[in-house]
């Protein structure tokens, strides 16, 4: 019953994340992208302090702050990079490329705990990889534009948070990881937003929308859900979950900007999924995975 609930919240989570693309591709018309991270994860921060001050262990606090530090940085640095990708790319486009997060999960997951990759992951990474060069090459490799190179630079950090998630969130408490995490994230955002890049912010109630969004839901929310969920299902199952994201993202998308995918892309997007549900079924190694 704790995963069937753990899994449900994280599908939750995925709706959520997959409709807030459009959302904040739409918001960075009228706020500078780190700065629009580092707003929406103070947000997030202030509220978990508010709802957590009484149940935070915080005689434990000091002795969990590496850890959570450790996660937060890698989270801040896939939505430092999906944030600034989505400057130059479309929504559906940056949604499927982040989905390369679930092909890269087990292969870091094995790089880390020096477990020889499978069959069904390598294969599962070869698809995805075609559909990425479908997605992103018109032609030759300097047609693949910067949106799409940092879209799958957050995969990859993307990736090593969820592994690394799954391994603290056995030994702290929920509360404490997603309070860390999201702190760390918002410290980051807040002290790099004024000097890396040019401050932008043109008031309208969309970007106000947008950021109560994404900070109480898509951040505050999300992640205590994930922290806790963690506990109760694998990384790999986590990431098999998220597979979900870019089809919650392409249908907000097409929907609501009839932003949609052309024939390649689209192909190159069922190649990407298809390398997913191969890397996290693992057809061909069955029997290998008794914890998935």
């Amino acid at each position: 019953m704790s995963r069937w609930k753990a899994e449900a919240g994280l599908l939750g989570n995925t709706i959520v994340w997959g409709t807030s693309f459009v959302i904040v591709k739409g918001a960075l018309a009228g706020a500078s992208p780190i700065l629009f991270v580092a707003l929406r994860f103070t947000l997030a921060t202030l509220v978990l302090l508010a709802v957590f001050r009484r149940r935070l262990p915080w005689s434990r606090v000091r002795d969990d702050f590496p850890a959570g530090v450790l996660v937060g940085a890698l989270l801040f640095l896939g939505f430092l990079l999906q944030t600034l990708g989505l400057q130059f790319t479309t929504a559906p486009k940056s949604a499927f490329l982040t989905g390369m997060t679930s092909v890269t999960v087990p292969l870091l997951g094995a790089l880390v705990y020096r477990v020889r990759p499978q069959r069904s992951e390598l294969l599962g990474l070869l698809a995805a990889t075609a559909g990425t060069s479908l997605m992103t090459l018109e032609g030759s490799i300097e047609s693949m534009n910067r949106g799409d190179v940092l879209t799958l630079g957050c995969a990859v950090a993307f990736a090593g948070h969820i592994v690394t998630l799954g391994h603290f969130s056995e030994k702290m408490s929920f509360e404490a990881l997603s309070v860390i995490q999201v702190a760390t994230a918002a410290a980051f955002a807040g002290a790099l937003f004024w000097w890396v890049e040019p401050v932008r912010w043109v008031w309208r109630p969309g970007l106000v929308a947008a950021i109560l969004v994404t900070g109480l839901l898509g951040t505050a929310l999300a992640f205590t859900v994930q922290a806790w969920a963690q506990q109760y299902t694998s990384s790999a199952r986590t990431a098999l979950i998220f597979t979900l994201e870019p089809v919650f993202a392409w249908l907000t998308s097409y929907v609501f900007v009839g932003e949609g995918l052309s024939g390649r892309a689209a192909a190159g997007a069922a190649l990407i999924l298809g390398g997913v549900i191969l890397v996290e079924t693992k057809p061909l190694n069955p029997r290998l995975h008794p914890s998935d």
